[in-house]
């Protein structure tokens, strides 16, 4: 999850370092904490989950505090429940202090009265006795058999899709890069591996966003964007490119007859995707899901979007009124992912098209409408 400054940077990237998601003023992720005390509460929320404990000192003063967990639907999908935290029980919080706020923390690791314990990033379930046993990588699932064809003849794109996790090689959170579930196994204890995914150097000549420059329009609004301007922290959409994949969320798409419905694990935004309308109505409402047109190409599902009112496509990239995204979804059979490309085009913004593609593949929790309370910037210390 990001915070505060670097979330721009991580927009631009779609996936950057935990080093990069906390900026300046706020967790010192290279110093730690400890505290024992008494859980008070858990919250599962996005875009960030919450710990809340309270600490008695040997004087028998009181002092409440909280930890920064990740999103309540990567945690979900990493075996995470509220039932996993009983809450007036002791714990012992390791974590990475706040410069800004000293009773708030970004959680390393809550060790338990029992000997069990829970890493930031780790993955767990259920182990003899009710303890909890680690995964190293992802968990196990049943996926449902599914027809690779619908009876009318197109590609079965309908149900729950989530991209592959990202994770830190070290579960702490403490450092070793960012990389996939799937290559944690090849990473021995203590090495580090991976790294800021997207913040390399810039190469010579004018930056680039999704391969295209910015008009001096786009320009200037990059340059004056500021953490009020991003939707997340406003627990809003950014855009139906940037929160297809963003931050491991779980999708769902359902077919109809005359309509494709796409739902969105973040934020809570949906599409209805006309498969019976070959353009656009004159008199389209502004928003931020825009208007949706589809049709297929062989097995290609071929989808047009404008209508969209003014936002950011990817912080600090904003996009205007005239925005305009073409999406091709192309499902594999074989490994039932599920591939889409997209070009988007502003003139106020872009000088030339934006592009890029995501891979999705058959989700391991299914769809769930989560909450959003960005608490982010709440300084903790002086709640009551």
């Amino acid at each position: 999850m990001l915070r505060v400054v670097a979330i721009f940077a991580a927009c631009v990237a779609f996936a950057v370092s935990v080093s990069a998601h906390h900026g300046p003023g706020t967790f010192e992720l290279g110093k730690s904490v400890t505290y024992t005390g008494k859980l008070t509460r858990v919250d599962f929320v996005n875009p960030h989950s919450w710990l809340y404990f309270e600490v008695t000192d040997a004087n028998g003063r009181v002092s409440k505090h909280r930890c920064e967990m990740r999103s309540a639907h990567t945690l979900r999908r990493s075996g995470w429940t509220k039932e996993l935290f009983p809450i007036n029980t002791q714990v012992t919080i390791e974590a990475a202090p706040d410069r800004a706020d000293q009773n708030s923390c970004y959680l390393n690791t809550i060790r338990f009265a029992n000997g069990s314990h829970m890493d930031r990033y780790g993955q767990y379930v259920k182990g003899e006795g009710g303890n909890i046993k680690e995964v190293r990588g992802a968990l196990p699932f049943a996926a449902r058999a599914r027809e690779p064809r619908r009876p009318t003849g197109e590609p079965n794109i309908s149900g729950d899709w989530a991209p592959e996790q990202v994770v830190m090689a070290d579960p702490r959170g403490t450092g070793g890069g960012l990389v996939p579930l799937s290559e944690l196994e090849k990473i021995k204890p203590g090495e580090r591996r991976g790294g800021a995914r997207g913040r390399g150097a810039q190469p010579a000549g004018p930056r680039l966003y999704g391969g295209t420059e910015l008009t001096p329009l786009g320009e200037q609004a990059a340059a004056k964007f500021t953490r009020d301007d991003n939707p997340r922290f406003r627990c809003e959409t950014t855009s139906i490119i940037f929160d297809w994949t963003f931050d491991g969320p779980v999708n769902r798409i359902t077919q109809n007859r005359d309509t494709i419905v796409i739902q969105y694990g973040q934020m809570d935004l949906r599409r209805t995707v006309h498969m019976n309308m070959k353009t656009h109505p004159p008199n389209i409402k502004p928003s931020r899901a825009g208007h949706s047109i589809g049709r297929w190409e062989g097995d290609v599902l071929v989808v047009d979007t404008a209508g969209f009112a003014p936002g950011v496509l990817a912080a600090p990239v904003r996009h205007g009124s005239k925005l305009h995204v073409v999406e091709r979804f192309t499902f594999d059979p074989k490994t039932t992912k599920l591939t889409r490309s997209y070009v988007a085009e502003d003139p106020e913004y872009l000088k030339g098209q934006y592009t890029g593609s995501d891979t999705v593949g058959i989700a391991d929790q299914p769809f769930t409408k989560d909450n959003c309370s960005d608490q982010t910037l709440v300084d903790f210390s002086k709640q009551k």
